[in-house]
């Protein structure tokens, strides 16, 4: 009887003991690439001298009316369970204004490093998780079935985390219908999928995200990663502070040299102070705002998509 009233107290309070709402990951939704090279959605471009094949998102979009209506019903499907989504149509408007922007500004606190299309549109729509499609029509007389894969991909390091596959039934259905026919297919194995989504973002949670970070010094500096300041060389400074503020202290040094720290597996929260989502540039801003306050150490803050940010040091 006590313990029923103390509850009672503490509801008129307004004290719940119902769980927290539990964080769930932006999600957005696009072709694969092995959907949009079969279907002649490509773009080439010269990456170093090399002709590398990218996805072209805005052509597809424009040009196939069954993938408009498979991202709406995947879509559908990811509000009725309530995760925030990000709209390809949308995303890929909001980097033309960007890039048309960019073209007659410069950002002085840091730049961009050679980013490939994928890289400027994840950065630019800063989902956590992109959910690739891929499916294909199976005919067999007037009666048509979709085998399709869904593939869930960590936008920050591109590594699959959740994934199904499988086809649909035979059934006597038009060619406008290949959507809806897709759609009652991945409903077959639909709560698999979700929950593969969120115990990821539940990992990321609680473990960091994962992220890769460089530190760079420039040719023409006259001193190296190697000098000290205070008594300590700039690669223990850097690896101190990178040891400070990463979740659980997680992080891989994959290479140190006089003039280039290059880390992998670098855990960052998810979060900053003030709940604000962290990204590789936004939490390497502080190792830079650290370097200049207490060492007089100017330098340059690049990006890469969303998970790969460096510092060169020795000059803004």
């Amino acid at each position: 009887m006590k313990k029923l009233c103390i509850v009672a107290a503490l509801l008129a309070f307004g004290i719940s003991f119902l769980p927290a709402q539990i964080k769930k990951p932006i999600i957005m939704v696009v072709p694969s690439d092995l959907w949009c090279n079969t279907n002649g959605y490509v773009q080439e471009m010269d990456v170093n001298g090399v002709q590398v094949v990218y996805p072209d998102y805005r052509k597809a979009l424009m040009e196939d009316a069954d993938l408009m209506l498979v991202i709406s019903k995947i879509n559908e499907l990811m509000t009725e369970r309530e995760f925030p989504l990000k709209n390809l149509e949308s995303a890929l408007k909001t980097l033309e204004i960007e890039e048309a922007e960019n073209a007659v500004t410069m950002s002085r606190e840091g730049s961009t490093l050679a980013e490939s299309p994928l890289d400027k549109l994840k950065r630019t729509a800063r989902a956590d998780i992109w959910i690739q499609a891929t499916w294909t029509v199976n005919k067999v007389g007037p009666k048509q079935s979709v085998t399709y894969n869904l593939q869930g991909l960590d936008a920050y390091t591109d590594k699959q985390i959740a994934g199904i596959s499988g086809t649909s039934e035979m059934a006597f259905v038009s060619t406008n219908e290949v959507p809806t026919l897709l759609i009652s297919a991945i409903l077959m194995d639909w709560e698999n999928f979700v929950y593969q989504l969120q115990e990821h973002f539940n990992s990321l949670q609680e473990n960091g995200r994962e992220v890769r970070v460089g530190v760079k010094a420039w040719d023409s500096l006259d001193y190296g990663l190697e000098t000290e300041f205070g008594g300590k060389e700039l690669t223990e400074i850097v690896e101190d502070w990178v040891s400070t503020h990463t979740q659980g202290g997680r992080y891989s040094l994959t290479n140190v040299t006089e003039n280039d720290m290059s880390f992998e597996q670098v855990m960052i929260p998810l979060y900053d102070e003030r709940g604000r989502a962290l990204d590789a540039r936004s939490w390497l801003r502080d190792l830079q705002k650290h370097l200049r306050s207490v060492y007089q150490v100017e330098s340059k803050l690049m990006m890469r998509g969303l998970g790969y940010a460096q510092l060169v040091i020795g000059e803004r």
